[in-house]
């Protein structure tokens, strides 16, 4: 089968020469291809599927260069991609924390709620709240380090407070009684981890 294949492109090389030389092409007529055949294998006669093939490879040949290079227009090709499972979620407009009497949800100029969805870009933790809760004072870095997100161990440092709301991650923490823009509280690197609308 690989003389076969290689019969056939020296076929197609000599026909391809003799056409450019003929329209006044540089290229030289090539010297007859040397045959790479078995001797002990009997060589096909030419029938009428080689005629067709040779028509083929005639147009293949003779057929012009596109003027313009062939670019795949899709859309799917042209458009930014979004990762699997992201359709349809929307990250919050303006970031606010709040007290446990304000709404949470996608929050936005004018609906003006506390994000749900708050993750650490330091720690790479969202951030746990607890409603009705506060902080106490004697809280320090290693303690949220070891302890977030298990409730359990939090509880011990968290104490009542009508109204309030305590966040925390597993670097930062505050406690929250009012509608609070996170972005005036600039030590704190929390963003919206998406909501599903």
């Amino acid at each position: 089968m690989a003389d076969d294949i290689d019969d056939l492109l020296d076929e197609v090389e000599t026909k391809f020469l003799e056409k450019k030389e003929k329209s006044g092409g540089v290229a030289k007529k090539a010297k007859t291809p040397v045959s790479k055949t078995n001797p002990n294998v009997p060589s096909r006669k030419k029938s009428t599927g080689d005629a067709d093939l040779d028509a083929m490879i005639d147009d293949i040949c003779e057929a012009p260069e596109p003027l313009e290079p062939l670019v795949d227009k899709t859309p799917a090709q042209n458009s930014p991609r979004t990762p699997r499972g992201t359709e349809g979620k929307r990250r919050c407009a303006v970031l606010y924390l709040g007290g446990s009497k304000h709404a949470m949800g996608l929050g936005s100029s004018m609906n003006q709620r506390s994000c749900d969805q708050l993750r650490c870009t330091d720690c790479d933790f969202r951030v746990v709240f607890y409603d009705n809760y506060e902080w106490d004072a004697s809280c320090e870095y290693l303690f949220f380090r070891n302890n977030v997100p298990d409730f359990g161990k939090l509880k011990a440092k968290l104490n009542k407070r009508k109204g309030g709301r305590a966040y925390a991650c597993q670097c930062k923490w505050t406690s929250v009684q009012d509608l609070v823009d996170i972005q005036k509280k600039t030590d704190f690197k929390w963003v919206c981890g998406k909501h599903a609308s």
